[in-house]
């Protein structure tokens, strides 16, 4: 099962890039702080809208009740209803929901309601009766709701409360009822006492809503009435809402869970597996570990040249093994047969006559010539591979072509050379060329071949140069082991099986190849060299 879910994740995985990884959580959590404040205003605007409309569905019943309650007023009949439809259709019910038009970034906050000024005019008697019918009412849902519930007449002039006889005609909201529109205001509560240093984060905690609404008995505005109250607190609608907002909370912590997770399996674990392969490698141990399933770009290629190393390594390793088997062979025959040599001559010396003394000491001096050469090409193959081209070098073709040419052509070889004269110079040392050429020249006269044809051509920015003889060519149980250090079929004469090798090593340092390619008769070598 957990097999079958990582190979879906590393399937739908995108593979990003770690930069923009880190950067997209790095936006994500220094957002995090805007999001909190955001949702803290839309709650709190929502707490004020709720507590709008509240009031003024409390100030339309009551407007609704001094309506009925007004003296004169006509008892309202109420409409007959309609036969009950047997299946009713919900989409045919029409609902009025109370509209809210408060929003606290953009209404603007009045100053605190000013005291009330003396009116021109006495309380309309009738207005009076009126307030006296609905005060039971009034002092009722003041007691429920803790709200402020002012009526005035038709001249803005109080009917109840400490301020009896006073008027308020200068509010625009009075003004507004008494004109037959209802509007909500916001104002600022001066009497509100913060409970709690961090009760500065609520923008409503000082504020109050004032919402004044028409009466109207019989078409004719009579009077208003004015309700006012403070919407709930923040801190409050969130101790009644805890729930949700625990919810919140809880969401966006396993949100950053899951981030962490992800980031932990895409960056963390890799990195720790990838130490962990280093240093089973640093003691010699296999060591491949496995790619993570949630990948990126970075990590992936890290993943990859750690593959490339550790392969290189395994290579280089095994080389040197065989590299270091094959020297003790090679040094360990001439050094025998020296050592017997010099036992002999310490032996029977005196006994030998002149010529087998003679005899002996050539062989000693044959093991001791082999044994010098043998050093020799090792130290030369040393510096190839370790030489690096310096990217000034350049070699004119045609020029050492033309030098070995000269050098090796003879009645019972000869060299012939067919390439255009406007090829531009090789990357490579022009000393590394000629000894790379003069190699693969003397391995064909020595095989025997009589003519050794070489051409050249432009392949793909580098110069392919090919060398065909007409010898016997290369048996095929040798074609896979001829660049092998020591390895050489003529062995007899001399031969150390390093020349290839070092060959090898010269064109590769300069970025180049050098291969035995498959032909119908004779020897057919290709070198690549890339254009300077």
């Amino acid at each position: 099962m957990i097999e079958r879910l990582r190979r879906l994740a590393a399937r739908a995985w995108p593979v990003p890039r770690l930069r923009w990884m880190l950067l997209g959580v790095l936006i994500f959590v220094a957002a995090l702080p805007g999001f909190a404040a955001l949702g803290l205003r839309v709650y709190e605007n929502a707490l004020v809208r709720r507590t709008e409309a509240e009031v003024a569905a409390q100030a339309a019943a009551l407007a609704a009740s001094a309506a009925l309650l007004w003296p004169g007023a006509e008892p309202v009949s109420l409409p007959e209803q309609p036969e009950p439809d047997p299946e009713p259709d919900p989409r045919r019910a029409v609902y009025e929901e109370v509209e809210t038009g408060i929003d606290l970034s953009s209404t603007p906050v009045l100053e605190e309601r000013p005291a009330a000024l003396a009116a021109a005019l006495p309380a309309d008697p009738l207005a009076l009766d009126a307030a006296r019918r609905i005060a039971p009412a009034l002092a009722e849902t003041k007691r429920t709701t803790l709200a402020s519930i002012l009526l005035l007449d038709a001249r803005a002039t109080l009917l109840n409360g400490r301020d009896a006889g006073l008027s308020l005609a200068m509010l625009p909201e009075v003004q507004s009822a008494l004109a037959g529109t209802a509007q909500t205001v916001l104002r600022h509560n001066a009497g509100y006492a913060r409970s709690s240093p961090l009760q500065w984060i609520s923008k409503a905690t000082d504020i109050r809503l004032h919402h004044a609404r028409p009466i109207t008995v019989q078409g004719k505005v009579v009077g208003a009435v004015l309700v006012s109250r403070s919407p709930s607190a923040l801190f409050r609608g969130m101790w009644e809402d805890r729930g949700k907002i625990a919810i919140g909370i809880l969401a966006i912590l396993m949100l950053l869970i899951a981030i962490t997770a992800v980031l932990a399996r895409a960056i963390v674990a890799p990195v720790e597996r990838l130490s962990a392969a280093t240093r089973d490698l640093a003691l010699g141990r296999p060591s491949a570990p496995r790619r993570p399933t949630l990948e990126v770009r970075e990590i992936g290629g890290l993943y990859d040249d750690f593959a490339a190393m550790a392969d290189a390594i395994a290579r280089r390793s095994r080389y040197l093994r065989d590299f270091a088997a094959s020297l003790s062979h090679e040094f360990k025959t001439p050094l025998a047969a020296l050592r017997g040599g010099i036992e002999l001559l310490q032996d029977h010396g005196p006994s030998m006559s002149e010529a087998e003394r003679a005899r002996f000491l050539a062989n000693m001096e044959g093991d001791a010539t082999r044994l010098a050469r043998l050093v020799s090409r090792l130290m030369e193959l040393a510096q190839a591979d370790m030489r690096r081209a310096g990217g000034g070098e350049a070699a004119d073709l045609g020029a050492v072509l033309a030098r070995l040419a000269d050098a090796h052509h003879g009645d019972a070889f000869r060299l012939s050379v067919s390439m255009d004269p406007r090829l531009p110079a090789l990357a490579i040392d022009p000393a590394a060329l000629e000894t790379v050429l003069a190699t693969l020249i003397e391995n064909a006269r020595q095989a025997g071949a009589q003519l050794l044809s070489v051409s050249a051509g432009a392949d793909a920015g580098a110069i392919a140069v090919v060398l065909a003889d007409d010898g016997p060519g290369v048996p095929e149980a040798d074609r896979v082991r001829i660049f092998d250090p020591f390895f050489t079929s003529k062995r007899a004469s001399g031969g150390t099986g390093l020349g290839l090798p070092i060959a090898r090593a010269l064109v590769e340092s300069c970025g180049g190849s050098l291969e035995l390619a498959t032909s119908q008769a004779g020897a057919r070598f290709v070198l690549s060299v890339p254009v300077a």
